[in-house]
């Protein structure tokens, strides 16, 4: 029977599905954002007469995007609501949230017989397949690893899939319903590959996806994977921790407080401007 396993980290939460021995779905929060499913009383800051969606304001005093709202309500109102999308940082723009809240680091997943590669866009996910199979057999081939890759990678929205081109209308049933099998219990539409092999899957968006947080907020999921591995190192000592000059700023005086409380030593930070964002390593160093 699967179980979500979760795990407390410093400055995210991160959770896995596990059934059968294998990651099934990954989860990870970072606290101090709203999260999908929360309940929140919300302030109403804005709203077009007329218009059933509006700008409210949370008790934190967070932007908070609000649809299908009363008609009869006015700003200065306080209503309940429920957050139905964290909020989600995209190149060149910011999605306020929306009420109604380690596999990711590489953007390719390989399978026997060819590769998945991934591309987190502010318009969807684009997943490109690509191996030296024959057309068919690689589409097939590839269609277990993509059900779990957008499970593991938590993604939603609008999702593109470019499969071999197939001229049989036979093989693209096939992938069609290889699909369907493999998605079997997880919540989507998509439509029916196409003849240049496309196709579009859309499920609920609900956050940002592994891939999004790694995509468009790098250096911040790089020094929360940092912290992760100056805590699993284990030894007596002092915690040396080498990063990216780049992340440095991003190290808050509460998390180092959290991890030498956590590991029971001093922490000692080296900087390396030739080492890459998510590179940063831990080691036990005689104090």
């Amino acid at each position: 029977m699967a179980e979500w396993l979760v795990e407390r980290g410093i400055g995210e939460d991160r959770a896995l599905l596990i059934g059968g021995g294998d990651v099934l779905a990954a989860k990870l929060r970072w606290p101090g954002e709203p999260w999908a499913g929360e309940a929140v009383m919300l302030r109403l800051a804005s709203k077009p007469a007329g218009a059933r969606r509006g700008i409210a304001h949370d008790g934190e005093g967070r932007e908070i995007l609000v649809d299908r709202l009363p008609a009869a309500l006015t700003e200065g109102v306080s209503f309940p609501a429920t957050i139905t999308r964290a909020a989600m940082a995209e190149r060149g723009r910011f999605k306020r949230p929306l009420a109604r809240a380690d596999m990711a680091e590489s953007t390719e997943v390989a399978f026997a017989g060819g590769t998945l590669l991934f591309s987190p866009t502010p318009a969807m996910t684009l997943v490109d397949i690509d191996g030296a199979l024959p057309p068919r057999e690689l589409a097939l081939a590839a269609v277990p690893a993509l059900a779990r890759a957008l499970r593991r990678f938590d993604i939603g929205g609008s999702i593109g899939v470019d499969f071999p081109t197939l001229s049989a209308r036979g093989d693209r049933r096939a992938v069609d319903e290889a699909l369907g099998e493999a998605l079997a219990g997880w919540p989507h539409e998509r439509t029916a590959m196409n003849g240049f092999g496309f196709v579009q899957i859309v499920a609920r968006l609900e956050g940002p996806s592994l891939l999004h947080r790694l995509t468009f907020r790098r250096r911040d999921a790089a020094i929360r994977m940092a912290l992760r591995r100056a805590e699993r190192v284990e030894g007596a000592g002092v915690t040396l921790l080498t990063l990216n000059p780049a992340l440095e700023p991003l190290l808050r005086p509460e998390w180092r407080a959290e991890l030498e409380r956590r590991t029971g030593r001093a922490l000692r930070v080296v900087l390396d401007d030739a080492l890459a964002l998510t590179a940063g390593a831990a080691q036990i160093v005689a104090a």
